[in-house]
């Protein structure tokens, strides 16, 4: 019986090896983007090589192809021979292989020899005269030309038969979206508020500012979350929630990420340059650079993840104030800080609860055992947050900004409330993933933020 010849990328998986095996070693080490070009010059299977021989990919978190790997155990069932012939280097191809037990031999990538297009076609006519192959690139037009049947992974690019097809999921613009996570632009929102809390929303000037740093944040947020769904490719996937991140699942091709997060930052940074001051395009720099350090490094660091995290909420804010020419008060920016500390433990709280049966939780640097210890920091902050509130209402700042401060009292207990809520709600396992994300589908929230809103317009107009 002639053998069955499948490649790997695209084909068996749902993703690059190449790309995820290039993303994990910038990972690990960034400064060897140095070399890659260096590597890239002496060829595409040196360059395979010297990549692999510094990371192990994790293959058993790849996304693969349920409708492709039902058919290979069918055939393997019936007694076909499989060979898993891919362009991958061979360390992977042969990792792939013991995972799956589904092949009896591989054909991949070496040290010398990029096992690609005419080069993979002449291997295996070489070894086995007669074959099938699947495949799903325009590399792979040549091998399926040659072999004696040909099937096709996605839309066929050569006349095959309907039985010879496996349909997968095309990349949708809703996907490409999701890529862009457009609801956590509501942190963004941060940014109106210097504008907001001195009385000017109706300046038309400041308030055209105030919305174009919102929409350039906005951008360079979601680049920042492209670069850290790239590098966590193998945590999400390990992840009972992120595994459904469209670069985690396969829904989007992981090689257009970085393209596209350069997009962003070039469209941000021409925003900012050509409309807003130049120092607030200092401040989305710094933003910037911190995403990124954080995606690289702090992000596995105790305790500094999270003062990180609520460090760049806080900086949305100082950010806005310059955009709009209006500084943000040191009330502000403390309240900001406690209550983004709170935010941001809850954040990992969530997690660690997702986790719990694993010692140390993936990417991360806590454990299981430090969750009640999280739990208090985190209440604490967010209880110091409205401390810090109550404080600014009897300031003199409050005197010249509000008829009537006894209407901000009442915002106080609305704050405890609704952060001994989610405190609770998340002990309960009823906030799964992001608090601010569970702050927007969620009504008592909302009707939270409406009641605060309502105490401080009262506070102005009434006294």
């Amino acid at each position: 019986m002639k053998p069955l010849c499948v490649d790997l990328d695209g084909t068996l998986i749902a993703t690059d090896t190449l790309w995820e095996s290039v993303l994990l070693l910038l990972r690990h080490n960034f400064l060897l983007i140095f070399l890659l070009p260096l590597w890239l010059i002496k060829g595409k299977a040196y360059f395979k090589h010297q990549i692999a021989q510094q990371i192990t990919l994790d293959v058993t978190t790849l996304p693969y192809r349920e409708n492709v790997l039902a058919f290979l155990q069918r055939e393997k069932d019936a007694g076909r021979h499989l060979v898993l012939a891919t362009a991958a280097h061979h360390s992977i191809a042969q990792a792939v292989a013991e995972h799956l037990k589904l092949f009896d031999d591989t054909i991949a990538t070496d040290a010398h020899t990029n096992m690609k297009g005419i080069t993979k076609r002449e291997a295996l006519k070489q070894r086995f005269g007669i074959y099938d192959y699947i495949g799903d690139s325009p590399a792979d037009l040549p091998i399926l030309q040659a072999a004696d049947q040909g099937y096709f992974v996605g839309t066929p690019r050569l006349e095959c038969p309907p039985d010879r097809i496996f349909t997968v999921p095309q990349t949708s613009w809703l996907a490409w979206l999701k890529v862009l996570r457009p609801h956590q632009w509501v942190k963004n929102l941060l940014i109106l508020l210097p504008l907001l809390l001195a009385h000017e929303f109706l300046n038309l000037d400041k308030l055209g500012n105030a919305l174009l740093a919102f929409i350039v944040f906005s951008g360079a947020a979601s680049a920042g979350y492209i670069l850290n769904d790239l590098l966590d490719l193998q945590a999400d996937r390990a992840h009972p929630i992120k595994k459904n991140r469209p670069f985690a699942g396969g829904l989007v091709p992981i090689q257009y990420g970085l393209p596209f997060f350069i997009i962003l930052i070039g469209l941000s940074f021409l925003i900012s340059l050509w409309w807003l001051p130049l120092l607030f395009t200092g401040m989305l720099a710094l933003y910037l650079l911190s995403t990124i350090a954080y995606s690289f490094y702090f992000k596995h660091k105790l305790i500094v993840d999270v003062f990180l995290l609520a460090g760049l909420y806080t900086l949305r804010i100082l950010a806005g104030g310059i955009a709009v020419s209006i500084p943000a008060s040191s009330w502000l920016l403390a309240f900001s800080m406690f209550i983004f500390i709170s935010l941001a433990f809850l954040k990992r709280y969530i997690e660690l609860l997702q986790q719990y049966s694993q010692k140390v939780m993936k990417n991360r640097s806590y454990e299981v055992d430090d969750i009640e210890l999280i739990a208090t920091v985190g209440i604490s902050s967010g209880y110091i947050a409205v401390l810090v509130f109550a404080l600014y209402i009897n300031s003199d700042k409050v005197a010249t900004l509000y008829h009537s401060a006894a209407f901000l009292w009442m915002i106080c207990p609305v704050l405890l409330y609704w952060i001994t809520r989610v405190w609770f709600l998340a002990k309960r396992q009823r906030v799964l993933e992001d608090p601010i994300q569970f702050a927007l589908t969620d009504k008592i929230s909302w009707i939270v933020v409406a009641c605060i809103f309502v105490f401080m317009v009262l506070a102005e107009f009434i006294g």
